[in-house]
């Protein structure tokens, strides 16, 4: 029989309550450790750093490409405004991705790391009342 560990039970609860701010930002934040630990183990073995480059830049474009297709839609609660500056900035990261991915460089790593830092702290954010 499976017996569930505590700390296995909370996050499973964590998961069902979570808003979808905080599931974004729990994302974005994900992403954010992926690639931090991309650029802090930068000069281990070429292979293995490419491998987790790929992995975490993957990782991160797919939360990016889902938060594409929700700001898109018509229906996106969110003003039109920020919408468009959202995408604009997410070209920005499937730009700086690619460039990424042909000419890896570790100090590149950096704005993809603070942008995710940033829209996930803006997430966690209460909203304030107009």
């Amino acid at each position: 029989m499976y017996k569930q560990k505590p700390i296995d039970a909370y996050k499973s609860v964590d998961k069902v309550t979570m808003s979808g701010r905080d599931v974004e930002a729990e994302v974005l934040t994900k992403a954010t450790i992926k690639l931090k630990a991309c650029q802090d183990n930068w000069d281990i073995d070429e292979q293995e750093r490419d491998s987790g480059l790929k992995q975490a830049l993957d990782y991160n474009q797919r939360i990016w490409t889902i938060f594409q297709g929700e700001l898109a839609s018509e229906d996106n609660p969110l003003p039109v405004e920020i919408r468009r500056g959202l995408l604009r900035l997410s070209a920005f990261i499937d730009k700086r991705t690619l460039e990424l991915t042909a000419f890896p460089e570790k100090d590149k790593l950096n704005i993809l790391i603070a942008i995710n830092q940033n829209i996930a702290a803006g997430l966690r954010q209460t909203p304030s009342s107009p």
